[in-house]
């Protein structure tokens, strides 16, 4: 987006806006590159001080990573769905090619602040095709298609 974009609302942002609302309600970030590649040129104290009396909040890079770092995704599962099929649930090829489900509970990964604390205190386990998933599994499913076919 232009910088005058982002700072005047313009209605291409506001029906983009509408329309996100409308489906989720996910956040909307206006960046403009061609504004933080100007800002990042400066000096930080006259950057700063730019912003400061334009009333513009950077979204400078590192920031950006933070965001979409931030970001988790959740699929529903019904109770008593094993594995593979709980990986169908996220694509087809998940299920398909299924090999294991490496699986931590919330609460540990809340309780020790970590995956690697996890697998440290011997919570992080290995699972296989018959395991039911279980409300507030965190699961990282291993899977390989084979891109060959019958020839």
């Amino acid at each position: 987006m232009s910088l005058k974009d982002v700072k005047s609302q313009s209605k291409y942002l506001t029906y983009l806006c509408a329309r996100v609302q409308e489906h989720g309600g996910e956040q909307i970030i206006p960046f403009s590159c061609a504004f933080e590649r100007n800002l990042s040129d400066l000096p930080p104290d006259e950057a700063a001080k730019y912003c400061e009396e334009n009333k513009i909040q950077s979204r400078q890079f590192r920031g950006r990573l933070r965001e979409i770092f931030r970001k988790v995704k959740c699929w529903q599962i019904r109770r008593q769905t094993k594995a593979p099929q709980a990986a169908g649930t996220i694509h087809t090829d998940f299920e398909r090619g299924f090999i294991c489900a490496e699986v931590m509970k919330f609460e540990d990964l809340k309780e020790l602040g970590s995956e690697s604390a996890v697998k440290a205190a011997g919570k992080y386990k290995q699972e296989g095709k018959t395991y039911v998933v279980q409300d507030g599994d965190i699961i990282f499913f291993k899977f390989n298609v084979s891109g060959g076919g019958k020839k």
